[in-house]
């Protein structure tokens, strides 16, 4: 997945296939696009209850590699993210499509297409695997971020 997806789909339908009872993302108007750091509903488990909730796309990388936010786990081996792969910290992320660049520049504007995919033409809902935590606000602060509820998917 690339960092740009979409979720379009109304907020009663989300909570209806997810089937969560606590929502608190205020009026969820549709996200044509989602870029990273942008905040975005989440699912997540709270004790018992199943909630809707706004996080900000990109956890933090490992400390050697500094950079950028994290958008997408793909080596779940590594020790830097063993403590969040528990199922208290997984989430599904709603989405109706994603974008991946195209391999090669576009000839005419030389620049690379953005290609969408989605489950089939009228874009259903799914959801990313996802991880989530609480950016505290000393690591926030040593990062260039603001303090709260972030997640990344995993691959």
């Amino acid at each position: 997945m690339c960092n740009l997806y979409s979720i379009t789909t109304n907020q009663a339908a989300i909570i209806g296939l997810f089937r969560v009872l606590n929502r608190y993302v205020g009026n969820l108007p549709p996200m044509p696009g989602v870029f990273p750091d942008y905040p975005a509903p989440v699912v997540r488990n709270v004790g018992a209850d199943r909630e809707l909730t706004m996080m900000r796309w990109g956890m933090p990388p490992p400390p050697r590699a500094g950079g950028f936010p994290v958008t997408n786990i793909r080596n779940t081996a590594s020790p830097h993210w063993r403590g969040w792969l528990k199922p208290e910290s997984r989430c599904l992320v709603p989405a109706n499509s994603f974008a991946e660049y195209a391999p090669e520049p576009n000839p005419e504007t030389k620049k690379k297409d953005v290609i969408w995919f989605a489950m089939n033409d009228d874009r259903p809902l799914f959801a990313f695997a996802g991880i989530w935590t609480e950016l505290k606000a000393t690591v926030a602060r040593n990062r260039n971020r603001s303090p709260g509820l972030i997640w990344s998917a995993v691959s």
